[in-house]
């Protein structure tokens, strides 16, 4: 049997990890704000280290859930989650936004279902959708730091677990269990529903189906579109061509330059459906789901690029044109199929979990209504867990992880050579409790293999990761602090290695490096937390030193009338913190009265003089004010964002905004009605936002005024 074939074999039969046990009740202050920076103070299910109750480990975890994720539910897991510390988005465009956490985006941070990777080409390039709907999710958990060994040494920004209930977890109490949410957004005219039904066959059988549809306009933007420095680059290269005597060129650049109030070309429409059923009983659990994603949403381009396609000059030494394409859209589907469970076991482990995911992936990249290029991804991820029994206060979890990946793009600009990877780890998290102060542990062996048979290419990666970590909690007292030491080591991806083509979407011409050695890093994080009944505060400071750091940067060549941007390998240092706060600081009429508040910060910079990391977001404050009661939940917040001077060559600098918006939540037959109406303000004063992490930035701010009313049921 070939290697490739044990591999897939492997992944197969193994099959991997089965989320977690259900965690301690949260606080009165946390249930108010369905947020938490600490997974182990919500007593919903979770996927992350079922084995330990206080893992400082997960230092960096936040929890997006009930009423709070439905507020900021958007197209894209990215543009969702922007509320958390630490975290911020790609925004590339509505139909496309990964999530940004601590700086770092691409394949450094993981986007998860259910503690399995999407298994889509998210993280190939910006303008590739997340295969996630925010819609169908029960639950977000976003996980920082030396976290994230559970799921991959690739990964050191982090990563998003979205848990949905495809695979059901318990039996309902009725005999049919509704789910439903249903919403409309101003902004971009989106219209969104979502709806879910669990059915318990017998006391151990449930089956589950559901679907989701939302459809959404251009988005509508405050004042110009295109930013200060873009504008006034078109109108000079206009004032150039009127000079010159070319008025038609000159009249088209002013009226790209004053465009204002829609962002063309942005509107998406996308439908999703999944059925799964689960046996559940005292000695384990078994389940299996289908699932369907489907979307087609714009790529806005940047105006004034040149997209020649490789024209060649004519015979007067003049270039020739290529003709005028119509607008970039994307077609993405995906067939999924997943697989979890868990055996209850005696004896030195206590737990049998696993989990495994297949994928079946096709995105194709169209000029008007011809085909461009068609991007394919099959793969199969699984992952299975030995859960330790508590003795003596140690226990820990060992595991194991196999990818298996195909990609293949077809067409004029397919910039990355058909390619597969192959992957596998060992890893193990091991914690010991010695009363007021806990040491944890943890490690991860990866191999990785990636080939390109047509250029000839094939090497092999080996990586180790590991991480160590020391907390302290007095006695009868809610302060925990500690400090975790982790190095990281990342095989480089085959986008870094194997690109060399224009990529439409992106209007650039992409250059990689097949020479890349691995990417390896030393972090360190200090943390403290307070997490009583009223008053939960976090603060975490954390630096990486990076020895051959893998980054993409425009330069000052022309391939194809695209700028070229080319991944170079240089040593660089990131530091940061995250820090959020929640306080009840008052209770009159039903009502507590709660102050939160998040701030963030990163600085990123390569060494030996060559300036900062491209797309690093600007210090970022947030704070709000909230009436919480079992029928209402009123809250007001102010998000101020800094300029970002410190940029990468070629990048140009973004101003700072203030946001200001509002939400309200209703829950007329109280908070176990199952009944619960929201409606909020976004950017109440109009303002003309950008996001530095964005690629697009300079010609995609973000939505101006957005009005949203939604409706959740559950019954």
């Amino acid at each position: 049997m070939s290697h490739r074939k044990f591999l897939i074999s492997a992944a197969i039969l193994m099959l991997p990890v089965s989320p977690a046990l259900a965690q301690k009740e949260d606080t009165a202050a946390q249930r108010a704000k369905g947020l938490s920076d600490d997974f182990h103070n919500d007593d919903m299910i979770v996927v992350t280290a079922p084995y330990v109750d206080q893992l400082d480990i997960l230092s960096g975890t936040s929890v997006l859930t009930g009423d709070e994720l439905a507020e900021n539910l958007r197209g894209q897991i990215g543009d969702s989650l922007t509320g958390l510390p630490g975290v911020s988005s790609t925004s590339f465009a509505p139909g496309s936004s990964r999530p940004v956490l601590r700086g770092f985006q691409g394949p450094r941070v993981r986007v998860l279902t259910d503690g399995i990777g999407s298994l889509d080409a998210s993280n190939t390039s910006v303008d590739h959708a997340v295969t996630i709907d925010p819609l169908t999710a029960q639950r977000v958990e976003v996980l920082r730091g030396p976290a994230v060994l559970l799921f991959g040494g690739d990964a050191i920004g982090g990563a998003v677990n979205v848990i949905d209930k495809r695979i059901p977890r318990d039996i309902p109490d009725d005999s049919i269990h509704l789910d439903a949410i249903g919403g409309y957004g101003s902004a971009a005219d989106d219209w969104s529903i979502a709806g879910s039904v669990d059915v318990p066959l017998t006391p151990k059988l449930v089956i589950h189906a559901d679907g989701s549809f939302r459809d959404t306009g251009d988005v509508r933007v405050p004042g110009y579109v295109l930013s200060p420095d873009l504008r006034a680059d078109l109108l000079a290269d206009a004032a150039e061509e009127t000079e010159e005597g070319h008025l038609e060129e000159a009249e088209e650049l002013i009226e790209a330059a004053n465009q204002s109030g829609r962002i063309t070309n942005t509107a998406s429409r996308t439908q999703t459906a999944g059925a799964g059923i689960a046996y559940i009983d005292d000695g384990g659990n078994l389940g299996f789901s289908v699932s369907y994603y489907d979307t087609d949403y714009g790529v806005p381009a940047r105006p004034g690029a040149g997209h020649a396609h490789g024209a060649e000059d004519d015979d007067d030494g003049e270039e020739e044109g290529h003709e005028e394409e119509g607008p970039v859209t994307i077609g993405l589907k995906q067939y999924r199929a997943d697989l979890r469970g868990g055996v209850n076991m005696g004896g030195f482990f206590e737990a049998l979990n696993f989990r495994a995911g297949y994928s079946d992936y096709t995105h194709t990249e169209f000029e008007g209504d011809e085909i461009g290029t068609v991007f394919s991804v099959s793969g199969i991820e699984a992952r299975a867990e030995l859960v330790q029994a508590d003795h003596d206060g140690w226990r820990g979890v060992i595991g194991t992880q196999v990818l298996v990946r195909d990609f293949n793009a077809v067409g004029a600009e397919a910039f990355v050579p058909k390619n597969s990877l192959e992957s596998w780890a060992l890893f193990t998290v091991q914690e010991v409790d010695l009363g007021n102060w806990e040491v944890e542990g943890a490690i991860r062996v990866e191999q990785t293999d990636i080939a390109a048979n047509s250029i000839s290419f094939d090497r092999s990666f080996n990586t180790l990761s590991g991480a160590i970590g020391l907390a302290y909690a007095p006695d009868d007292s809610a302060l925990k602090i500690g400090t975790n030491i982790s190095r990281s080591e990342r095989a480089p991806s085959a986008e870094e290695l194997l690109s060399d083509g224009p990529h439409i979407a992106t209007q650039a011409y992409e250059i990689g490096n097949p020479g890349f050695t691995t990417e390896k890093s030393w972090g360190g994080e200090l943390y403290a937390r307070w997490d009583s009944n009223d008053v939960q505060l976090s603060a975490t400071a954390y630096a990486n030193f990076f020895d051959d750091y893998i980054f993409e940067s425009e330069t000052a060549a022309e391939e194809d009338g695209l700028p070229v941007f080319r991944y170079f390998q240089r040593d660089a240092t990131y530091y940061g913190f995250e820090a959020s706060a929640s306080v009840v600081f008052a209770r009159a009429g039903g009502f507590d009265f709660i102050a939160d508040g998040v701030a963030d910060y990163v600085h990123a910079k390569i060494s030996n003089g060559g300036g900062a990391v491209p797309r690093i977001p600007p210090l970022r404050l947030l704070g709000g004010l909230k009436a919480h009661s079992d029928n209402l939940d009123l809250r007001a917040e102010v998000e101020w964002s800094d300029d970002q001077n410190k940029v990468a060559a070629f990048e140009t600098a973004t101003d700072g905004f203030t946001m200001v918006n509002a939400s309200a939540a209703w829950r007329p037959f109280g908070k176990d009605g199952g009944v619960t109406l929201l409606a909020s303000a976004n950017n109440i004063f109009d303002v003309n936002a950008r996001r530095h992490a964005s690629f697009t930035k300079d010609y995609v701010p973000l939505s101006g005024r957005d009005i949203r009313v939604s409706a959740k049921f559950s019954f």
